[in-house]
């Protein structure tokens, strides 16, 4: 019991003691202060100053910076009530709190109370110093007088909100709210800053993920003595006694990982940063993320990138389904990633030829077997549609005939229109060829969402950005407005997904070679939104399609992103809205490079059945028959070839199915013609 006593009892008679004026003022200024700059976790803010990660100080502790004037000031006078009265007159060490200690514990054998003033607590804290010992008594006193002549009460108070400790690796009140009640502490319930107030004074058996009932019973213990002093009432006293102390820690937000590692890197030192992206969207996102990939194994990943084509800002990015290493490689940033675009640079080569005067969107284009200089490309699906129009090869994403564009433009140009949109890229061997027409180049889904937004935004670029920085300047003209509008135009007319709303979404898909990647990129009037989907290994992922497995992500995000789309600008003065056959001459039928503008002579055409025609099918096939043109000629069903190399004019083709069959012939040159009819 005496033992107990003795350091309250001397502590008290320190203080009394006849100690002169300037002996004391010499011994406090001769105390050596431990660092007052504490050190505070990083934090990455969403668009709005919502908190997207925070990451641990030393050790692994949670300590976040927190504003005095961001607390709720109930917390800040009940805390000031239980623990020290008279922090704003005394100077650090309370002469009447530690005589009434020495006497408790002198009357009752035990400590009752400590005496410790709130800026006595703040330099145990500081120097990590007991609490028991004589010797770390006077150093806190001393310590504590030299601090308030350093530093105002507001900034030991401040001291105090980020030191405090509250359980674990929780460190300073805004640590303990977030985990605790999931919430910033700035409006607190009376029961909420009670059990704030309790906690420090034995944080690790009063934690109420350890012990609900010590934390019950101190913070009630809390609660009374607010009663008692006026700071709530008793109708107060009782709601707050029925709110029931969480008995669980929350986990700290950590959205946006790869996001939020990459300002890290790029701002390393910094302690707050703030993205543009929106802490709603991103979390539905990354659910969205983690739904879409259960089902199809352990290795089969996902990204998506949103962002408001008209300021250049990311408002979303999810670089994988999972931020963790596992088969899915969780830990790799999948919007940042180079991979194979499949089909989804079409759009682009389509605009570009609007531009160049090649073609309209309702130029009709052959889609038919073709050599350009020893590269003979193939639709995926193997089959040929002969004569089709601009729109209708992109919408059917053929393959032929954007091969044929780019040979016209030249693949240099391509790049060019990459470069103009901000789009880095990665080119296999370093020359450009027409494979990139298809895929054969490397880029990220960062940029591919950055390209979209450029014809999203009437044909001009604008860099895609990720942190909060006021003025966006406008980049290089990618395509002229009329081509931009018309590529959007076409990419609106693409039959959504089943199941999907039929809502004008602007979007194309893609697949690179051997089902390694699947795309899925679309806009409208306000926001564009990317999807990969594939194995970070490249490995193949069988049967997959962008139409098929990215597609309908794309519209799940949009759907997430809002409950309707924005309407797509209407078309600029300049644009032609005419058909095929209003079309200026050269601009009827596209030609090659080597051919541009030089009409066709004795090009073949479908003699019989004529156009829209309802013939029957006789028992030994249907009768067809070609004017014009080279022999041997090649005929189609439905882009099917069911006769080849045929010399004579005239035949009858079998296998034919009833109902509407599209006919196609080329002759030994390559040319085409077709007829659409209906067999009965």
């Amino acid at each position: 019991m005496m033992r107990a006593r003795v350091p309250f009892v001397l502590a008290a008679g320190l203080w009394l003691a006849a100690f002169s004026n300037d002996k004391l003022d010499q011994w406090v200024a001769a105390t050596i202060l431990p660092p007052l700059q504490v050190e505070t976790s990083v934090e990455v803010l969403d668009r709005n100053g919502a908190l997207l990660r925070a990451y641990t100080v030393a050790n692994g502790r949670w300590r976040l910076a927190v504003d005095p004037a961001a607390v709720d000031p109930d917390f800040a006078a009940a805390l000031l009530a239980y623990e020290d009265k008279r922090f704003f007159n005394h100077h650090g060490v309370d002469p009447q709190a530690l005589l009434r200690a020495a006497l408790q514990a002198a009357w009752n054998g035990h400590v009752i109370s400590g005496g410790s003033t709130l800026t006595m607590q703040v330099a145990r804290l500081l120097e990590g110093s007991g609490t028991g010992q004589m010797a770390g008594k006077l150093r806190q006193m001393r310590l504590a007088l030299a601090l308030e002549r350093r530093l105002s009460k507001q900034e030991i108070l401040s001291l105090y909100l980020h030191l405090a400790p509250y359980g674990g690796n929780l460190e300073g009140i805004r640590a303990a709210t977030l985990s605790y009640f999931g919430k910033e502490p700035l409006r607190l319930t009376p029961a909420e800053a009670a059990l704030l107030v309790a906690i420090p004074q034995s944080p690790e058996a009063r934690r109420p993920d350890r012990s609900v009932e010590r934390a019950t019973e101190a913070r009630d213990r809390v609660l009374a003595r607010a009663l008692r002093d006026g700071l709530i009432d008793a109708e107060q006293l009782r709601a707050a006694r029925s709110e029931v102390v969480p008995g669980k820690r929350r986990p700290f937000p950590a959205l946006a990982p790869h996001m939020s590692d990459r300002i890290m890197a790029e701002e390393a030192g910094q302690k707050r940063h703030q993205l543009t992206l929106e802490k709603t969207l991103q979390s539905k996102l990354e659910r969205l993320a983690s739904e879409v990939v259960a089902g199809h194994g352990d290795r089969l990943q996902v990204a998506i990138v949103v962002a408001d084509h008209g300021s250049g800002e990311m408002l979303a990015s999810v670089g994988s389904a999972a931020f963790k290493a596992d088969a899915r490689a969780g830990f790799v940033d999948m919007t940042r990633a180079i991979r194979s675009p499949g089909s989804t640079l079409k759009p682009l080569i389509y605009g570009m030829a609007f531009d160049e005067g090649l073609g309209h969107p309702e130029t009709l284009i052959e889609d038919k077997p073709s050599d350009f200089n020893g590269y003979r490309p193939q639709n995926f699906d193997k089959h040929f549609r002969g004569t089709i129009r601009l729109r209708e090869a992109l919408q059917q994403s053929l393959n032929i005939p954007v091969v044929a564009l780019t040979d016209a433009l030249g693949p240099a140009k391509l790049l060019a229109a990459l470069d103009k949109a901000g789009v880095r890229y990665d080119l296999p061997g370093g020359q450009p060829g027409l494979a990139i027409a298809l895929g054969g180049i490397g880029v990220s889904l960062e940029g591919m969402v950055q390209l979209y937004a450029s014809i999203a935004r009437r044909g001009v670029s604008l860099p895609l950005s990720h942190q909060m920085q006021g003025e966006h300047v406008e980049g290089q003209r990618v395509l002229s407005a009329t081509a931009a509008w018309q590529v959007g135009d076409i990419l609106a007319g693409l039959a959504p997904p089943p199941g999907a709303p039929e809502n004008r979404l602007a979007y194309k898909t893609g697949t690179s070679y051997g089902h390694r990647d699947a795309w899925a990129i679309g806009f409208d009037g306000q926001h564009v939104i990317g999807v990969w989907m594939g194995r970070p290994d490249g490995t193949p992922v069988p049967g997959a399609f962008g139409a098929d497995l990215a597609a309908p992500v794309l519209f799940q995000a949009f759907a997430r992103l809002k409950p309707a789309l924005d309407q797509q600008p209407a078309a600029p003065p300049a644009t032609l809205l005419v058909s095929n056959a209003q079309l200026p001459q050269p601009l009827q039928h596209f030609r090659s490079r080597n051919a541009a503008f030089a009409p066709e002579k004795d090009a073949p055409a479908v003699a019989f059945p004529p156009d829209g025609a309802e013939v029957e099918l006789l028992p030994e096939g249907l009768l067809v028959r070609v004017s014009g043109g080279k022999a041997p000629y090649t005929w189609l069903a439905n882009g099917v070839p069911v006769a080849v190399s045929l010399g004579a004019r005239e035949t009858m083709l079998n296998a034919l199915g009833r109902g509407f069959i599209t006919l196609s012939v080329i002759d030994a040159e390559g040319r085409s013609a077709r007829t659409k009819v209906r067999v009965r």
